[in-house]
């Protein structure tokens, strides 16, 4: 903050488009309206309540609470919420969701806002979670297992490398004390009066905020708040919510904590500051926020630098400046993830690029770098202002009444932001790094891999002072030049225009054979979305060169291209919102990406130069090999990871181009060469690429670029197909049992993968339906009745290419004694859908989500261009996309019930994870 500045110490002013109040009984409320998604208002309801509030007896309480309030309140008895929410298309847990945290609990709800009836209800629900939960000794009882179950999730490597790190990360703080998951043993045998007593003392108007986002009249929204929250009395006797600080210490805590399980290894260096933080309210605040912003872009774009050198110290690292567990203490924090043999060397870099800054700073060059980030980041923001999901507004209230400060409306935001990011110099940016670091109330914390080696606390601070007094080199900039492509050839032309009417598309062809088609959409002003294949992909490759390329492919565009280098990539895009990504598939070529209006011009130059310009770099492809081969040196010691990988060996016997899981001798054996030319053999031929653009596009702008940069690909006339090949997967049925891991957690899979003869749009749906339909019953009966889960379900579809196949699955967590119990009862309900087919109900539960989901997916540019590549790579017709709620509306159960009859067969793999035998 720069006081001296005129009107620094200005207020921040709050967005007048929301309306805040606080009812006579204390409780606080926000409501705004926001028309995108149409016809749906988000409801929030915060109690400033978490785990660090928790009696002695009530650790993991707060989150038992947070469960019991879908297990039975006033107007909802015991799993009739979310049965009825179901009902009208709302998701348990993708839509209606809750978290408890250190210090919040916080209940999400979406309502559809365009029925009176729907929307009360909705209101009734946040009613009820506020002040009407039932608490019944039974339900209780009930759901110990299913929290069991979530703790039980939880459990492995980090939870125990937790265990070591967390007395020192919150040093000296109730928060070591307080991990929201609680103690099973108080799970298991908490008296409900225990529990009543948490709820009694802290769901109190007081302590909470409702907060109602979305498309509906604020008066309304409003009056729907004072009639259904206004009457909640409060606490006659309330007892002090009080707030819990990280004290300070003088010295540097350090904890090492290392697991046989753990696959990733990981430094954290933290400062925690001395003082109090207080929220942003002032024009100063916001100032010093952006000077804190622009240090941790500058200090990342150094470190992101280094993962691109040979043998890099780091997988990946960051620095920023911010918040902490504690509400009112901040911290600067660095980053880094390493090779489990590697922390000391991470920490040594990570540590040397802080010392860098602190000893000579950053220069104007990188300065005026970040600025244009943030300023292109800002424009973007302002010019999507009006399209803003109410799901990402609705946040920023719960936050603003968790944690104070102010939410300034989006002009004023960017307005205030394009006023002082000019006037920030980089003296004072710099001098952030003297209030950032120090040798006091500092942690170092490591966490891996078990080593021969162990890291301790001797060699750490080693690594600490000698880099402290170290002769450190100043950072090099270089310049980039300012032009992508130096030398384009002679434009193309569009040789054919087709319009599509019912989808709102047109299709040109290029002259080189090429076809682009555009969707132009307002959902978004700052968005395009593009995609783009042909076919071949990998399936053209032969066995040796498949499995010699196959993990080389990866590292590919490492190189950058036309000369530049990732490092001058990352330079020259600075500002620009523009991103491509050329992979290659099994059965497609293919490239993605995204860009503003302003940017579309770079993404065009982009594409170009993936098909003509990629570059070769021995030492760009050494650094990601080190890279992976630092990240996937101990995956096998994950139970999950180790059993996916022998489920993938039963399952891929005798397939000759079955590369399995890479492991370091794999990534040394990777061909770069041969990958590189297979590559330029892949995207040689232009003319048989299929682009799709959706978004604010400008047509005469599309035609233009197209005939400059696409158009003049390089094109051989011919349009190849994809290969298929003769090995097929074994079938029958299969059963596996894999046993990994010390905690008592088991995994159970249920998996279907065949070819059939003929690929069917209806039955596609009929078996996405049944993985849906399915889901609801492993829900209701494997979590609500037998309390055995925490989460589960099933999923299911069918493919055309390369082959016309069928896929469903059937997953979830348990605990070991109950395995054979749980599988026995999913085979039981799928007996029952072959038999019967599912209910009404449920089926209407399905069709109600898909509608509700549809209905938000036609404005959202994502869901679009999926559905128009698709279609054509599926060479299905695109507009049966818009038959969509006609074919929802006549599927009956007797269709689900034919599937699951005809599919769910014999041949299927029963796999479980269990733990080794001690």
């Amino acid at each position: 903050m720069t006081p001296a500045m005129p009107g620094m110490n200005q207020k921040i002013p709050m967005d007048p488009s929301v309306r805040m109040g606080v009812l006579d009984n204390g409780l606080t409320y926000y409501v705004q309206n926001n028309g995108k998604p149409e016809d749906k208002v988000e409801l929030r309801l915060a109690v400033n309540a978490g785990s660090i509030l928790e009696d002695d007896d009530q650790r993991g309480l707060a989150h038992f609470m947070e469960h019991m309030n879908f297990n039975g309140t006033t107007n909802f008895q015991k799993n009739e919420l979310v049965d009825y929410l179901q009902g009208i298309g709302v998701k348990f847990g993708a839509d209606l969701n809750a978290y408890t945290s250190f210090d919040e609990t916080v209940y999400i709800l979406p309502i559809p806002s365009d029925d009176p009836e729907k929307l009360e209800k909705g209101f009734t629900i946040l009613e009820d979670w506020a002040h009407g939960a039932l608490l019944e000794t039974d339900a209780i009882n009930d759901e110990r297992g299913v929290v069991l179950e979530e703790s039980r999730n939880g459990k492995g490597a980090s939870d125990r490398m937790n265990k070591v790190t967390i007395p020192v990360q919150f040093y000296g703080s109730k928060y070591a004390e307080r991990l929201p998951i609680g103690k099973d043993e108080i799970l298991k045998n908490f008296e409900p009066a225990v529990l009543k007593r948490f709820y009694n003392d802290w769901y109190r108007p007081d302590l909470m905020a409702v907060v109602a986002v979305g498309d509906l009249d604020p008066a309304i929204m409003e009056q729907k708040i004072k009639d259904h929250f206004a009457g909640i009395k409060p606490n006659e006797n309330p007892r002090e919510r009080p707030t819990f600080d990280l004290p300070n210490h003088n010295d540097t805590k350090i904890a090492i904590a290392q697991d046989p399980e753990a696959t990733f290894a990981s430094i954290n260096v933290s400062y925690k500051d001395t003082f109090e933080s207080e929220p942003t309210t002032t024009v100063g605040d916001y100032r010093d926020d952006l000077v804190n912003g622009l240090f941790s872009f500058m200090i990342n774009n150094r470190l992101q630098e280094l993962t691109q050198k040979p043998n890099p110290p780091f997988i990946f690292a960051s620095s920023s400046y911010g918040g902490t567990v504690a509400k009112n203490k901040n911290a600067y924090s660095s980053f880094a993830g390493s090779a489990p043999d590697g922390q000391l060397g991470a920490l040594k870099a990570v540590l040397e690029e802080n010392q860098r800054v602190k000893l000579y700073g950053f220069g104007e060059a990188e300065l005026e770098r970040a600025k244009a980030a943030y300023k292109s980041s800002f424009e973007s923001f302002y010019a999507n202002r009006d399209k803003t999901e109410s799901g990402r507004l609705v946040g920023q209230y719960v936050n603003n009444y968790l944690n104070g400060g102010v939410v300034p409306s989006p002009e004023w935001r960017y307005e205030k932001t394009m006023e002082l990011l000019p006037g920030i110099q980089v003296d004072e940016v710099n001098a952030k790094i003297e209030k950032y670091i120090h040798d006091d109330n500092r942690t170092i914390v490591f966490t891996g891999p078990t080593t021969e080696n162990k890291p301790t606390e001797a060699d750490i601070l080693k690594v600490v002072n000698e880099v402290a007094t170290a002769e450190v080199a100043p950072y090099e900039d270089t310049e980039v030049r300012e032009n992508l492509i130096e030398e384009l050839p002679a434009p193309g032309s569009i040789t054919n225009t087709e319009t599509n009417e019912k989808l709102g598309t047109k299709t040109f062809t290029l002259s080189n054979g090429a076809t682009v088609t555009i969707k132009m959409t307002d959902f978004k002003n700052d968005e395009i979305l593009m995609s783009a294949y042909s076919y071949g992909g990998t399936s053209l490759y032969s066995d040796e060169d498949y499995l010699a390329t196959v993990f080389a492919n990866g590292g590919l565009t490492e190189a950058g291209v036309a000369g530049l280098s990732a490092t001058d990539m990352d330079k020259y895009m600075t500002g620009k919102l523009v991103s491509v990504r050329p992979f290659i598939g099994s059965t497609t070529e293919n490239l993605s990406g995204s860009a503003t209006p302003q940017d579309l011009e770079t993404m065009f130059q982009l594409i170009h130069l993936y098909f003509t310009d990629l570059n070769m770099d021995e030492e760009a492809y050494s650094s990601f090999i080190s890279k992976q081969k630092s990240f996937i040196g101990r995956m096998m010691s994950n139970p999950q990871t180790y059993f996916s990988n022998e489920v993938n060996e039963m399952r891929n016997q005798g397939n000759p181009r079955y590369a399995g899981f890479p492991d370091e001798a794999a990534y040394d054996a990777a061909d770069y060469q041969r990958a590189y030319e297979l590559y330029k053999e892949r995207f040689s031929n232009a003319g048989d690429f299929n682009f799709f653009l959706v978004g604010n596009v400008d047509e005469a702008a599309v035609m233009e670029l197209s005939k400059k940069y696409l158009a003049n690909l390089p094109s051989t006339g011919e349009k190849e197909m994809y290969k298929t090949f003769d090995w097929k997967e074994k079938q029958g049925t299969r059963e596996i049992t894999v046993n990994k891991g010390t905690e008592e957690k088991s995994l159970v899979q249920m998996r279907w993968d065949y070819d059939i003869p003929a690929y069917s749009a209806q039955e596609d749906l009929a078996v996405d339906a049944l993985g849906e339909a399915l889901t609801i019953r492993i829900i209701e009966v494997l979590r609500e009745q037998e309390g055995g889960i925490y989460g589960g379900g099933a999923r299911g579809s069918m493919s055309k290419i390369p082959e016309p196949g069928f896929n469903f699955s059937v997953s979830f967590p348990c605990g070991p004694d109950n395995v054979e119990k749980l599988v026995a009862a999913t085979q039981k309900e799928i007996a029952n859908l072959k038999e019967n087919g599912p209910s009404e109900k449920d089926l209407n539960k399905v069709k109600e989500g898909y509608l509700l989901e549809r209905k938000e997916d036609l404005k959202s540019n994502r869901f679009w261009l999926s559905n128009l590549v698709n279609a054509s790579r599926d060479q299905r017709d695109p507009n049966s996309m818009m038959n969509f709620e006609a074919e929802v509306a006549k599927m009956t159960t007797k269709d689900v019930q034919e599937v699951a009859k005809k599919y769910l067969n014999e041949d299927y793999i029963l796999a479980i994870l269990m733990p080794e035998e001690m």
